[in-house]
């Protein structure tokens, strides 16, 4: 019959759990199993019949032999959690290599299509030059010219705003979002009121939950899956948190610690590491990823285009702020300005421009 495997068995758990909450910490564990071996049994002295002090070497050299077992285990498990960490990390960034490659290929058409349009400015039949769009418009009749001569109104071919806001239904809330003057969220997160305080990058998300003075680790139940969260404190029914998370996380990587005795400070990796969350849990009021700043995070972390994609959203978003036109909105200035020195014989004084 071969000897049982006790080198992963969890029905002690639960024991020992008790022994560590008394003891208070690892020597002093260890010293309650070494004090039953050598009260309650010949660990030390040896089987009847050992030499004097040879026991003493056996027990060394057991548990020596035991804890390099269990050393062994250890290292194994890392490596496993090393080689998964790292092929999460090689995907990660086949995917963003692919996403570059991509935005790499829409700007390269978008620079041949504006290469092919600047430049190209027709006056409107009003007189007006037209500068939000460089395609050039159809040629005015001369029956037109001739009917816009004798005072007669022609109709505007813009759509008008009731018309774009049916066309468009979400069109409310992103009128909302450009008036919203409200300030960004304090670390790109936000507030639970009665449970806790989040904050965020793209990578993890850092959850602070207030405590009791002098709580201590033992004195919590944590539990953290790959979309749940529990936290409780030992000798209360209701749990501080029990609810599913909103994305998913790498409970691997993620760890908890007690702080200052009265805060519990939860790093939840994301499992999505280029993203960012509304909230932390399912039920949580949610921020607006639209007024997130993003260089309250780590920019080094991004790539090289996503970088001056989003310092250009920060730029624009600081010259709306003071009523100064966007990079945008600049260039199509300066396409302008441009015409304008290219054609000094025309005047411009009258002419309205459609931005």
């Amino acid at each position: 019959m071969s000897r049982p495997d006790f080198t992963n068995d969890e029905r002690f758990d639960g024991l020992y759990m008790q022994v560590a909450n008394q003891t208070q910490g690892i020597e002093p564990l260890l010293d309650t199993v070494f004090s039953f071996l050598r009260r309650k049994s010949d660990f030390f002295s040896g089987p009847p019949g050992s030499e004097p002090g040879k026991g003493t070497e056996i027990a060394v050299g057991k548990v020596n032999e035991v804890l390099k077992k269990h050393l062994d285990m250890y290292s194994k498990d890392q490596r496993k959690k090393d080689e998964a960490r790292v092929k999460r990390e090689v995907e990660r960034r086949k995917k963003e290599l692919e996403r570059q490659k991509a935005r790499e290929a829409q700007l390269e058409k978008e620079k041949a299509k504006e290469a092919q349009q600047e430049g190209v400015i027709e006056a409107s039949a009003d007189g007006g030059f037209d500068i939000s769009s460089s395609a050039a418009e159809p040629a005015v009749s001369p029956e037109e010219t001739k009917s816009n001569d004798s005072g007669e109104q022609q109709s505007d071919p813009v759509t008008s705003a009731e018309e774009e806001q049916k066309a468009d239904p979400n069109n409310d809330d992103d009128q909302e979002d450009d008036d919203d003057n409200s300030p960004p969220p304090v670390g790109n997160g936000g507030t639970v009121e009665g449970k806790y305080v989040w904050t965020q990058t793209l990578q993890e998300l850092v959850v602070n939950v207030p405590l009791p003075d002098n709580t201590r680790g033992r004195d919590l139940n944590v539990t953290m899956k790959k979309k749940h969260l529990k936290i409780s404190l030992r000798g209360q029914s209701e749990p501080i948190v029990d609810a599913p998370l909103t994305k998913a996380i790498i409970v691997d990587d993620s760890f908890w610690t007690v702080e200052d005795g009265n805060r519990l400070v939860l790093t939840l990796q994301k499992l999505g590491d280029m993203e960012w969350w509304e909230c932390p849990c399912e039920g949580d009021p949610k921020i607006k990823l639209q007024r997130i700043q993003p260089e309250n995070s780590n920019l080094s972390d991004l790539d090289g285009e996503t970088r001056q994609t989003v310092e250009k959203m920060m730029y624009d978003q600081r010259q709306k702020a003071m009523g100064l036109p966007t990079a945008d909105e600049q260039k199509k200035f300066d396409i302008l300005e441009k015409f304008k020195r290219q054609h000094p014989e025309m005047d411009f004084s009258n002419c309205k421009v459609n931005m």
